[in-house]
């Protein structure tokens, strides 16, 4: 009767514990997604401010027609990524082809003064914030799910029901490399 009992004990705590390990790993899955999510609204209204700010520049500098381009295929690109790697390629991209729309804005001071410029500016600048925030959640996520599908005894209950580690969003070679900063 006793080893009845013990034997039950074992295989009910062997339960709870199978039951908690995998919705643990549900839920650290959910929030991956919720966080990808996160960095695809903010990178949607960053790519959403863009013609704003572009056509504000255009009636500027209307001789400027390549980085306008570039500004255009790089936002395209980020509208149609449907992965992670894809989105922080173009993700990437489109931050070069905005360094070089700043620049070109640069050169005219009467469009830096410009209100709507700013405000657009402004925006931007804010929607960059959050996006460093959500890649940053993001990672943090990436970062518990992958630890706990590694870790034993999880990681025997995370492959036998199909859980892999997720990819982290990471910046682009051209990201780290030092920046000069001249006055």
């Amino acid at each position: 009767m006793n080893t009845f009992l013990i034997g039950g004990g074992v295989l009910i705590l062997l339960a709870v514990y199978l039951v908690s390990t995998y919705n643990g790993l549900v839920v650290l899955k959910t929030r991956i997604q919720e966080a990808f999510s996160g960095i695809d609204v903010q990178l949607k209204r960053r790519a959403d401010l863009i013609p704003n700010l572009v056509e504000t520049i255009k009636g500027y500098a209307k001789h400027e027609k390549e980085v306008f381009e570039n500004v255009t295929k790089a936002r395209s690109a980020l509208m149609t990524a449907d992965n992670v790697h894809a989105k922080a390629e173009a993700d990437n991209m489109l931050t070069g082809a905005l360094k070089s729309l700043f620049a070109v804005a640069e050169a005219y001071p009467e469009l830096k003064a410009n209100t709507n410029f700013q405000d657009l500016q402004r925006q931007l600048e804010d929607t960059e914030d959050k996006v460093a925030y959500s890649r940053q959640f993001y990672n943090s996520n990436v970062l518990d799910f992958n630890a706990k599908i590694q870790m034993f005894p999880t990681n025997l209950l995370a492959g036998m029901l199909g859980f892999t580690a997720f990819e982290f969003f990471k910046a682009d070679e051209s990201e780290r490399k030092k920046v000069d900063v001249k006055f």
